[in-house]
């Protein structure tokens, strides 16, 4: 073990449960700093942002920096320092940091820290269940036509009606990580055929991310052409920046489904718009945008065949639970020197 106590640093909201927990993990070993009143107050259960009116007077911002200066292990980026200013120079002690959050690259290569030695571990997997859940709450949605049900209701009318149904349908991924993985195994149990975007296309590749077929970069719109529903879930990268253009829109059937659980920046917005106006595409779901909060003038709030989804997706009450049991997890094998056992890590050149 660790002779010198490690200090971690709770840097964004967290329920105080959660934190007794972290500290009564390692005791002899550790030091945790946990203050509240140096952070913005939560809004909501998982709300790793606080309040983003909240402000430190001078003097909390000269005590928040001095503890962050010693600390060797951060719960979180602290996103609301200066956003200019290197990481080395905010946290020069930090070796570890874990994140709350599956998509940091863009915060790390903003922090400078793009192709770093410091360890960082992320959220990957944690927002899985949720995020899956919501997908085939679209799906079902959609397909079973739950919006005319509700209009019929209103109008207190009675008459029968049919629906479609997922079984049989195909769903192509794009992003087949742990997010990806947990909706392609859903989707297998409602009998659908899963397809995949990735970086190789091998058979054995696609049966260990459990979906029928994999298809490469090259191929994109050969598997948006034939597929009944679209779903984002990869990481926001140089390569994934711009991925589904006007072209990628077009390719896709008429009534086909697009959800992005991704990034904004993955779709171009204006093509999306465009396509949805003509009802080229049946419906999307949207989880993320370009700019966020999405702007009060945005088409995409009017469009009857979208749903506005305030990044909320992967939010669960029962997200900072799992959360601090991974970060526990990931304490032991750091105080241990067992750097390679730590996960999810991030890797920080290819920020994912």
């Amino acid at each position: 073990m660790t002779a010198v106590p490690v200090t971690i640093m709770i840097t964004s909201p967290l329920e105080p449960e959660h934190a007794r927990r972290i500290a009564a993990a390692c005791p002899e070993s550790t030091e945790v700093i946990y203050r509240p009143d140096l952070v913005p107050p939560s809004r909501y259960a998982g709300d790793h942002d606080g309040d983003p009116g909240w402000t430190r007077t001078p003097g909390q911002q000269d005590e928040w920096s001095g503890l962050l200066a010693h600390a060797h292990v951060l719960w979180d980026f602290p996103v609301r320092d200066d956003e200019d200013v290197e990481f080395s120079l905010i946290a020069p002690n930090a070796r570890w940091v874990q994140t709350s959050t599956a998509g940091v690259g863009q915060i790390v290569k903003r922090l400078g820290l793009q192709g770093s030695d410091l360890v960082i571990t992320t959220a990957s997997g944690i927002h899985g269940q949720p995020l899956a859940e919501f997908v085939f709450g679209v799906l079902l949605g959609h397909v079973k036509r739950f919006g005319h049900l509700r209009t019929e209701q209103r109008s207190h009318h009675w008459e029968r009606f049919s629906t479609g149904e997922l079984a049989g349908q195909t769903m192509a991924i794009i992003g087949p990580g742990r997010i990806g993985r947990e909706v392609a195994r859903i989707a297998k149990a409602f009998r659908m055929n899963v397809w995949a975007m990735g970086r190789t296309n091998t058979p054995n590749r696609a049966k260990e991310l459990g979906v029928d077929q994999l298809f490469g970069r090259d191929e994109l719109r050969t598997m948006l052409a034939r597929a009944d529903c679209l779903v984002l879930c990869a990481p926001h990268t140089p390569e994934t920046e711009n991925l589904i253009g006007r072209g990628e829109l077009l390719a896709m059937k008429s009534d086909a489904v697009l959800i992005n659980i991704a990034r904004g920046a993955m779709i171009d917005e204006t093509a999306l718009v465009d396509v949805l106006e003509q009802g080229h595409l049946a419906f999307a779901a949207l989880d993320v945008f370009r700019h966020e909060p999405l702007p009060p003038d945005s088409p995409l709030w009017d469009l009857p065949n979208v749903l506005v989804s305030p990044h909320s997706a992967s939010t669960a009450d029962s997200e900072n639970g799992k959360l601090t049991d991974l970060f526990i997890r990931n304490l032991e094998h750091f105080l241990n020197g067992r750097f390679h056992e730590m996960e999810p890590r991030l890797d920080t050149s290819r920020l994912y």
